[in-house]
């Protein structure tokens, strides 16, 4: 899967794609973490996926991005990630609570995009909160690293295709956030949305 992963940069790096992972900070090996990100195109999935390797990055994902994308799909329905069905609510939140109780104790790192839909434009949307609530709650042992994505929406500007030449994604990387600091939890995601959302440059 990681190979695949792989395969998808490179090809995108023959279009003139670039990316660049910003992060000043050592991230603990080890622990579960929760990466928090704004969402902007399917192609914010394999940089994740490949940069973050070390850290068994699992997604939460709507279902239909479950088949039919190169690589993304196939990971998601295979690398321990969750895809929900957003037409059933209660069973989507079962199956994050499920999810998160086993990224918790096998100690790797779940990744959730709290808009809910992709942004078309880049402008970031509002969190929808009960995805991020029931992960914070169910996995007391983890850290929260909110991550502001940039530009992905440019290679979706035309459905994919053609793909525009000469784009550069960035993934920046803010501090990490301790969840056993003690914060009420809606608190808590306004803090982290505000983060994930100073880092949202629109141009």
């Amino acid at each position: 899967m990681i190979s695949l992963t792989f395969l998808v940069l490179k090809c995108l790096n023959f279009f003139g794609t670039r990316f660049e992972v910003v992060n000043k900070q050592e991230l603990p090996k080890d622990t579960p973490l929760i990466f928090v990100a704004n969402h902007q195109s399917t192609y914010d999935i394999p940089p994740i996926i490949w940069y973050l390797r070390k850290h068994h990055p699992k997604f939460i994902s709507k279902m239909e991005l479950g088949r039919g994308i190169l690589s993304v799909s196939f990971n998601l329905r295979n690398g321990g990630s969750v895809l929900i069905d957003r037409k059933k609510p209660v069973e989507s939140i079962n199956k994050i609570k499920t999810f998160a109780q086993k990224v918790n104790r096998e100690k790797w790192s779940a990744v959730i995009f709290p808009e809910g839909t992709r942004s078309r434009d880049g402008n970031p949307k509002k969190f929808q909160r009960k995805g991020l609530m029931t992960l914070i709650e169910n996995m007391p042992d983890a850290h929260v690293v909110p991550v502001s994505i940039n530009n992905s929406w440019k290679l979706a500007k035309y459905k994919y295709f053609p793909l525009p030449i000469g784009v550069k994604l960035t993934f920046e990387l803010h501090p990490i956030i301790t969840l056993s600091d003690g914060y009420e939890v809606n608190d808590l995601i306004d803090k982290i949305e505000k983060i994930v959302h100073s880092g949202v440059v629109v141009n």
